[in-house]
């Protein structure tokens, strides 16, 4: 006699994990609930080069040597997020000049240029042109795809506004 499997013995289902999770989505949890960010490389002039989405609760530093050598800066401004000896040396080896402040975990911090860190706040104002827009700002798509091309699309009308 044939052993139906139907109910009596628990294992995965056949098809189990082809729909993915909201890590594949890039959704991750936060403090705030359910969050993506948005890593973006802009130029001198605060228009975007490059970005990378990820979940939220992933460190800014996962994604930022993958963003560097495809745009290969000769000087780059980050905040402390950035500032590791592993990032250092990779900027190093692409004859990119760091400006980044140390934590103050760092015995023997490396110096920076302030003044010119000043102009890091051209990251920060693009990311205010790109959060007018409410379906960036809050992420209506639930798949990382239609959300990339939202992004895309705004970093597309802010070269565009020049």
């Amino acid at each position: 006699m044939a052993k139906h499997r139907q109910h009596d013995e628990s294992r995965a289902p056949a098809r189990r994990g082809w729909k993915g999770g909201p890590a594949i989505h890039g959704i991750g949890r936060s403090r705030g609930g359910a969050t993506t960010k948005v890593h973006l490389v802009v130029d001198a002039l605060g228009l975007p080069l490059a970005f990378e989405l990820t979940e939220g609760q992933r460190h800014d530093i996962v994604p930022a040597p993958g963003l560097v050598q495809r745009t290969k800066p000769r000087c780059l401004l980050a905040d402390k997020a950035y500032s590791s000896h592993d990032f250092r040396s990779l900027l190093g080896t692409l004859a990119c000049e760091p400006v980044i402040p140390s934590s103050s975990s760092w015995i023997g911090p490396p110096a920076y240029d302030k003044e010119l860190y000043k102009a890091r706040a051209e990251v920060e104002c693009t990311f205010n042109l790109l959060k007018q827009a409410r379906r960036f700002a809050t992420r209506y798509e639930k798949t990382l795809r239609n959300y990339a091309a939202v992004v895309a699309i705004g970093c597309a009308l802010l070269w565009l506004r020049i």
